[in-house]
């Protein structure tokens, strides 16, 4: 997997962030979700690179990014702080500005990181999310079933990465199948679990969802009502949880006065590995319209 990458270790404000990098186009920032690494932009990154110079990014607390101490607060685990460690990354990189893709937990730093950073971010494609405020907001019986991994993992210290971590392959198991709908990771998943399983790992992950029903619902209230002007492309799979209980092009509008555009894919949740083609043409049609960095 990512034949013809650089693998970068980058130096950041809190320690050091890992990313590979590949092409010579205008820099694209490719940002993961749980459970997984940078690593679920296999199948759609070599193609990008054809056209961008592609930064496929392992968030703080995961893969082979630093993993910082958290405290009571959560905020080193804010997507306020990982937005941070994504501009001081590409500052670093050579890309003071940079489009941004954000799979689900790297959609909500991609959001947060055109909040806080406006002028970095010409155009931001957020994948099979909502807005954390919204779907909290939002919360039914049927959301807190389908999505009761975040009402789990946000359980005071230390019960639920006592619980992970008595059998890391289950708990990465019963992500990607439940989401996905059986779909077969292959490889891929033997490094997702490779990545996941130090209780240091598990331990971030919970401090990064304990972080969203905190001090990341602060952060956005502070601002909920200041849009954006910048162009946002969604993408949820057709099999989710998502687009059946939110229209997430009319959710996404209220986040920006520019234009939100989007579509369902014939996908569950991973998109990019269950449908690389069609995420591969939805992010190259979007970014190729607009200005580059």
């Amino acid at each position: 997997m990512f034949e013809g990458f650089a693998s970068e270790r980058v130096e950041v404000s809190d320690g050091k962030m890992f990313c590979r990098i590949r092409g010579d186009g205008p820099p694209l920032l490719l940002i993961h979700g749980h459970p997984q690494t940078h690593v679920m932009w296999h199948k759609t990154a070599p193609a990008l690179a054809e056209h961008f110079t592609v930064i496929a990014a392992d968030i703080r607390g995961c893969g082979d990014s630093m993993v910082p101490p958290s405290d009571e607060t959560h905020y080193p685990y804010s997507k306020r702080q990982m937005a941070i460690d994504m501009v001081e990354m590409m500052e670093a990189l050579g890309h003071p500005r940079f489009f941004v893709a954000g799979h689900d937990r790297g959609g909500r730093v991609a959001h947060r990181l055109i909040r806080d950073h406006r002028d970095r971010v010409p155009a931001c494609s957020v994948l099979d999310i909502c807005p954390t405020l919204d779907m909290y907001e939002d919360t039914d019986q049927d959301f807190a079933t389908a999505y009761f991994h975040w009402f789990f993992l946000i359980q005071p210290y230390d019960l639920p990465e006592r619980m992970i971590l008595a059998d890391p392959r289950a708990w990465m198991d019963a992500c990607l199948q439940k989401w996905s709908g059986g779909f077969v990771f292959g490889e891929a998943e033997e490094a997702y679990l490779a990545a996941f399983a130090p209780p240091e790992k598990v331990h971030a992950t919970c401090e990064d969802y304990r972080a969203a029903s905190t001090i990341d619902l602060v952060h956005d209230r502070e601002d909920r009502g200041t849009p954006v002007d910048i162009p946002l492309h969604v993408l949820w799979g057709e099999r989710g949880v998502v687009g059946r209980k939110w229209d997430p092009v009319s959710v996404w509008q209220r986040y920006t006065t520019a234009e939100v555009t989007g579509k369902a894919m014939p996908t569950g949740h991973f998109i990019p590995e269950e449908d690389p083609d069609g995420t591969i043409a939805e992010l190259l049609d979007f970014f190729t319209r607009h200005p580059e960095p």
